[in-house]
C-alpha cells in the first residue's frame, strides 16, 4: 500500500476519474474547491444533499467532485495537490503518516461511520451465517482496503480464521462487479448502488452488511494536507459546515425526501431503488450525526487494520484528527 502512494506521487498522478456534479448556479464570489471521492455511492447521501441543496454555496463554496476511484488514489491527489480536499477511508491517512510524510494528511469531518459495503453471494442463501464463508471465494477489494480489512476483522473475531477462506485482494475496486458477473468468486463485497444493480440483474443476493459486522469507525472521512489546513482555515470551516447540514438533512428527513435530492446523481439508477437503498444505509445506522471524529472510533479502524496486518504501530490521534470545526457531540 505504502509503495503504491509512493510510486504514484512519482509518476505525477493524473486524475482518471469522472466530474461530478458542480453547482447548478455559479456566483463569482465562491471559493473553488476540488474534492476527490474514493468511490460514487449512494452510501455518501449526505455529501450530494449538500451539493444538490446548495449548502457547500451557502458556505461560499464551488465544489467540484472528482471520482477517483480507490483511497490510495485519493490520497496521491491531495499529497499531489491535484486536489484540495479528499473523501476516502481514513486507514489511508494512518499509511501517510507512519511512511513519514511531513505535509502529511489531517481528517477533518467525518461522514460514514461504518462500512458501506454489503456482501453478495452467487447462490440464495436462506438464514445466512458467517460460517457459510469457510473454503470459500471472497472477492474482498484491493488488499490494505477497508472492506476486505472489515470483512476479514468481522470473521476473525466470530472464530472464523483468516486462512479458512480465501478473501481475494487481487482484483481491482473498479472490476470487481465485472469480475464476479464473469464467474470469478462465490461471493463479493459491494457498495450500492452496485450490490442491489447485480442483485437486480439476477447475478447474485444480498446476505449481510459488511458494515454492520465491523461496527463504528470513522470509516469515510475528509483529509487535505497538513498545510492546507493551517493556510485555509476558513475553507475547511465552511466545507465542514456544509457537510454538517448535509448530515443533518439525511437524520431528519425520510428515504423518499433524500432521494429525490439525490437522484441526478444516480442517473442509471431508478428514484425507487434509491429510495430502497437510502434506506438500507438507515437502517445500519451508516452516518455519524456530527462530523466528529471520536479517539475510540479512530483506535477501533487501527485495530481492524492492525489484524489484517496492514499496520506497524499505531498513528497519533491528536495528529490525524482535526475537530475543531466539528459539532461538539
Amino acid at each position: 500500500m505504502k509503495k503504491i502512494i509512493i510510486a504514484l506521487l512519482a509518476i505525477g498522478l493524473i486524475i482518471t476519474g469522472i466530474f461530478v456534479f458542480k453547482p447548478k448556479e455559479k456566483q463569482n464570489n465562491l471559493t473553488k474547491i476540488k474534492v476527490a471521492e474514493v468511490t460514487h455511492s449512494i452510501f455518501y447521501a449526505p455529501q450530494y444533499i449538500a451539493h444538490s441543496l446548495g449548502y457547500f454555496e451557502e458556505e461560499g463554496l464551488d465544489v467540484e467532485i472528482i471520482l477517483t476511484s480507490g483511497a490510495d488514489k485519493v490520497t496521491a491527489a491531495v499529497l499531489s495537490g491535484d486536489v484540495q480536499i479528499g473523501f476516502c477511508g481514513s486507514e489511508s491517512t494512518i499509511y501517510v503518516y507512519n511512511q513519514g510524510q511531513k505535509d502529511y494528511l489531517i481528517n477533518f469531518a467525518g461522514l460514514t461511520k461504518k462500512d458501506g459495503s454489503f456482501l453478495v453471494a452467487r447462490e440464495d442463501t436462506n438464514n445466512f451465517n458467517l460460517n457459510d464463508l469457510k473454503g470459500k471465494h471472497i472477492i474482498g477489494g484491493r488488499k490494505g482496503g477497508m472492506p476486505a480489512m472489515t470483512l476479514e476483522y468481522a470473521l476473525n473475531i466470530n472464530g472464523i480464521k483468516s486462512n479458512e477462506t480465501n478473501i481475494d485482494t487481487s482484483i481491482d475496486f473498479a472490476s470487481m462487479s465485472g469480475a464476479f458477473i464473469g464467474g470469478t468468486g462465490d461471493y463479493v463485497a459491494l457498495f450500492e448502488p452496485t450490490a442491489s444493480e447485480l442483485e437486480k440483474e439476477g447475478y447474485g443476493h444480498i446476505v449481510a452488511s459488511i458494515g454492520k459486522l465491523g461496527g463504528d469507525v470513522p470509516y469515510t472521512t475528509y483529509n487535505a494536507k497538513k498545510s492546507y489546513i493551517e493556510k485555509n482555515p476558513k475553507i475547511i470551516e465552511s466545507f465542514t459546515k456544509a457537510i454538517q447540514k448535509g448530515l443533518d438533512y439525511v437524520h431528519s428527513h425520510n428515504s423518499t425526501q433524500i432521494a429525490k435530492h439525490i437522484k441526478d446523481y444516480f442517473p442509471d439508477t431508478k428514484e425507487e431503488e434509491i429510495i430502497e437503498i437510502v434506506q438500507r444505509y438507515k437502517d445500519i445506522d451508516s452516518w455519524y450525526d456530527t462530523t466528529y471524529i471520536s479517539e475510540k472510533d479512530f483506535k477501533h479502524i487501527e485495530e481492524i487494520v492492525k489484524n489484517a496486518g496492514e499496520l506497524d504501530k499505531n498513528a497519533p490521534y491528536d495528529k490525524l484528527i482535526n475537530n475543531k470545526y466539528a459539532k461538539q457531540k
